[in-house]
Formats: structure tokens, sequence, C-alpha cells
């Protein structure tokens, strides 16, 4: 079954992804996850979760996914004993020796090797299989002849982002926010200083620069997968993701009802056609300058980076041509 996961960040967005058809759900506690700055569930948070999913046949995947230290070891096997006694299906890890220890000692939960790992090759995948995991959850950087090949020869279940916020860097590999404010992304705490104003400035004799550009110069647009989905299932995805743990309900409900339309349409008999009026939808819901078809589109990707916003940017409607302050009014110009 070719299986539809969506993003949480409290129980309204559950609602929303349980009822708009997503097939699994992932989300974290209030530690361990690389989602340090979403509201996250606490211990009766979770149970709550994980009742109204299992009651209505909706997996659960748990975010356990950053690097752990030395002193925090005992405490993240605590979190997966709780999660495990409530019937979670799955833990989605990053660090390498707390999932061989799950592995070996939480028979009957899955363990999927986060994209935190930056698996993005078959070899990788393997490693990953030899090692007991259920699941590769494939870096953001795949292409799409490489999750092709993966698919086919890895004798793994593949899970790939479909949906949402691109790195402009490999995920799981990236210093910059530790090198400028000392908040790790790999500890769920990356500041996105790739969504920051930068000035590009170009030197020959290392004394004198020149201003040649300025802006949001490696702030990514994000992914937009709808035009993939009949070649990803062809390939042998497993679970297709969407990105948004940090988003709104209506976000959630919006991306996960056109992407179970959509993934549904691809198993059909029907002509695969992306109706214009899903992608305003999508737009609505959350765009940074429209967008890209990421790694999915190949390496040649001229769309990855908007450099005028780094945030939504909603859609253009018209100019303001006149505003009304008395009575709150004002008049566009399309």
């Amino acid at each position: 079954m070719v299986e539809l996961l969506s993003p949480v960040g409290d129980f309204d967005c559950l609602k929303a992804a349980v009822q708009n058809g997503a097939n699994a759900v992932y989300f974290g506690g209030q530690l361990f996850n690389a989602r340090y700055s979403a509201r996250n569930f606490d211990k009766d948070g979770i149970r709550e979760a994980v009742n109204y999913a299992k009651s209505r046949n909706v997996k659960i995947n748990f975010t356990l996914n950053i690097l752990l230290k030395n002193n925090e070891f005992d405490d993240a096997i605590d979190v997966v004993k709780y999660i495990y006694e409530l019937g979670v299906d799955a833990v989605i890890v990053d660090d390498l020796g707390f999932a061989k220890y799950i592995i070996d000692n939480f028979p009957g939960m899955e363990v999927h090797g986060s994209t935190q790992m930056t698996i993005h090759n078959l070899e990788g995948a393997i490693a990953l299989k030899n090692l007991g995991y259920s699941r590769v959850v494939l870096a953001r950087e795949s292409t799409l002849s490489d999750i092709d090949y993966i698919c086919r020869n890895a004798n793994i279940d593949i899970e790939a982002f479909v949906h949402g916020a691109l790195c402009i860097s490999y995920s799981g590999q990236c210093l910059f926010s530790s090198a400028i404010g000392g908040r790790s992304g790999n500890r769920g705490r990356c500041a996105q200083p790739c969504r920051m104003y930068y000035n590009m400035l170009e030197t020959s004799d290392n004394v004198s620069y020149k201003n040649i550009g300025k802006g949001f110069l490696i702030s990514p647009r994000d992914l937009c997968g709808l035009d993939f989905i009949p070649d990803l299932i062809k390939a042998g995805v497993k679970s297709f993701k969407l990105e948004g743990r940090m988003k709104t309900p209506e976000y959630v409900a919006t991306v996960t009802r056109i992407y179970r339309k959509y993934i549904d349409l691809a198993l059909s008999d029907n002509d695969y056609i992306v109706d214009k009026n899903d992608l305003h939808d999508l737009m609505l819901a959350f765009n940074r300058g429209g967008f890209s078809k990421g790694c999915l589109g190949g390496d040649d990707n001229h769309d990855y980076v908007f450099e005028e916003k780094p945030s939504n940017q909603g859609l253009y409607i018209g100019n303001i041509s006149k505003i009304d302050k008395k009575n709150g009014l004002i008049s566009l110009k399309t």
C-alpha cells in the first residue's frame, strides 16, 4: 500500500491530517526531536494523539531524530518505553547507536532512518537494512533517478518527501546555524540562516570588494512534487511525506487533501492531470515565491531559490488604489 504521511505539530493538526486522508502521521514530544520550536506534545498529549489516530486506523510515526549526548541516552530510552507501551508504530531516528538499541530491545516497533541521516544512495539504504531498520527516509537532495534506483535494489521500504520546505544544504549535514549562532540544526534548533538577507561581493585582490547582488540569496522555495507522484509510485516509494510540523492546521488540511487526491488518481486508471485550482490552493496555503521541483526535477535547479522574500508570500490579486480608513475599506485595481 502507498502511504500518505502528514506532519502534526499539535492536536488540531492531527485532526486536520486524519480527516483529510492521511494514512499515517508523524510528530514529536517535547524532547529529542528535530523541531524544537514546534508546539509538540506532552506525555498526556501523546497518549491522546495515539488513541485518536489508532481508533481511525492511522499509523503513528514518532520523531526522536536528533543526535543524542551521553547524558541524554537514558531519558531518550524512557521516552521510547512510554511510546512503545502506547503502541506507536514507528520511531524516526537520526542517532545510529540509539537506533540500534531500539532495534535490539523493542521488538515490533519499526525504526525509520531519518532524512537527517542523509541517505542518498543504494549503499546507504542497504547499510540501514542490514542494521535492522524497517524504512529509509531519503535525503531531500535525492533526484528521481536516485530514488528509482534505490527503490528497485535496496529491499527496504523507502519514504520520500514530496511537499514542503527545502534545505539549501544537505539536511543533517549543515553546520551553518551552529557556526553563526550556536544553534545546531542537528539538535532541532536550526536558526535558518539560509532565510536571511545577504550581499554578494566580488573581489579580485581580496582588498577591494564590489557588490554584485543582494537579497535572500540562498533561501529555497518550497518543494511541490505533484508532477512526480506517478513516477514515484512506479519506482516503488512506499510513503509520501509532507513537510510542515510547524505549520497551521489549515495548511495540514489543504496539503493532505490535495496529495490524497493525486495519490489516489495516480493509482487509478484515469489520466493523471494536475488541476490548476489545486496548485492555487497549495499556493494559498503557503508558498515562497511559487514552488520548486527541488531535486526531483534533476540537478539543474533554476527554480530552487527565491531571492525576494524568505517567508509566505500569498498570491497577487491586485494593487491597492484607495484606502478608506474611516470605514475600514480598500479599493483594488486588478
